[in-house]
Order: structure tokens, then C-alpha cells, then sequence
């Protein structure tokens, strides 16, 4: 493991990489639920430059100043990222429900305390946002996401949901008390 190992706040020239890593990091934990079309289409030039522009507006323009995103380093390389905010979804409360939108270490530097370092930083940030829950979906299907989320406590909130990704992808929202 690197001794400069850090969380920041995610910069425009972070961009690149950032997609990079999202893309590997959905080819491996989707292979085993989306048909090969659809994974194929996920690191498609079109899928990529999408992926880029949303990135790029995210970084530069967020909806809100609740709205984060942050880059875990190592030795001044961008190795994983996280994106946070208010909930999204219809049952919760924007004001006190914030949510993961995306939590992603490269997947060949995983098991280096980068997704660790992630998640305090962004639950960090929640709690200086007045959030009281945080919540994040994963797949249903046993994957690393969803074992390291219950692993640091987070539990299922009950709900369930499937997104169509060129083929329906169960998901199950968990969710984990951060404030008061």
C-alpha cells in the first residue's frame, strides 16, 4: 500500500479517469448478471464519452452544493471515486436521506483501505451536510460493493428495485444512521 494514500475532492482532469475506473469496476461486478451485449455496450466510444460529459457537469456545475464528488489517490494517481448527495428516491426526504450514487475503487487496487478512505470521506460529508441516513443501492446478487457496505454496518432498508441495463438488474437499497 502507498503511504500517500488520500481523498479529495474530484477535478476536472480527474475526468478521464474516473470513467476509466467506473467502466472496469461495472464490467466486473455486472458480468454475471448482464448478457454480453449489454456489457459491450457499457465501454462503447458513445457509452464513454456520455459517461465523460455527465462526470465533467457533475464536477463542474453539481445541482446543489450537497452534491459531491471525490477521488481516492495514490501517489497522485486517481484509484477510486465516489459520488454523493441528496436521495433521490420518492420515500425519502432530501433534506435528511442523502445517498451514494456511486462508490468504485479500480478493480485491480482493491483491498488497499481506498474504499475505506472513500466512504468515511463521504460519510464525512454527509454528516457536515445534515444528513441523518445514508442510504446507497447494489445489486441483489452478492457482489464486493454490497459485502463491504454490510461489512461496515450498513443494512438492507427493505426496498427493491430493478433497472433495466439492456436486461433487468435487481438491486436492493441499503442504508446506515450517519447523523443525529
Amino acid at each position: 500500500m502507498s503511504t500517500s494514500a488520500f481523498v479529495r475532492s474530484a477535478r476536472l482532469d480527474d475526468v478521464d479517469r474516473i470513467v476509466d475506473i467506473q467502466v472496469a469496476a461495472w464490467l466486473e461486478s455486472y458480468a454475471s448478471v448482464l448478457p454480453r451485449p449489454a456489457l459491450t455496450e457499457m465501454a462503447s466510444a458513445e457509452a464513454i464519452q456520455q459517461f465523460r460529459d455527465q462526470w465533467r457537469k457533475a464536477i463542474s456545475a453539481p445541482p446543489s452544493s450537497r452534491h459531491r464528488v471525490l477521488v481516492a489517490t495514490s501517489d497522485r494517481a486517481t484509484v477510486g471515486f465516489a459520488a454523493s448527495g441528496p436521495s433521490q428516491d420518492p420515500d425519502a426526504w432530501p433534506g435528511t436521506d442523502g445517498e451514494i450514487y456511486a462508490l468504485h475503487v479500480d478493480p485491480t487496487r482493491t483491498r488497499e483501505g481506498h474504499g475505506s478512505r472513500l466512504l468515511n470521506a463521504v460519510v464525512d460529508h454527509l454528516i457536515e451536510d445534515r444528513f441523518r441516513t445514508a442510504q446507497a443501492w447494489v445489486l441483489e446478487e452478492d457482489n464486493a460493493l454490497s459485502r463491504f457496505l454490510r461489512a461496515s454496518g450498513w443494512l438492507p432498508s427493505g426496498a427493491r428495485r430493478e433497472v433495466d441495463m439492456g436486461a433487468p438488474v435487481a438491486m436492493v437499497r441499503l442504508h446506515a444512521q450517519v447523523g443525529e
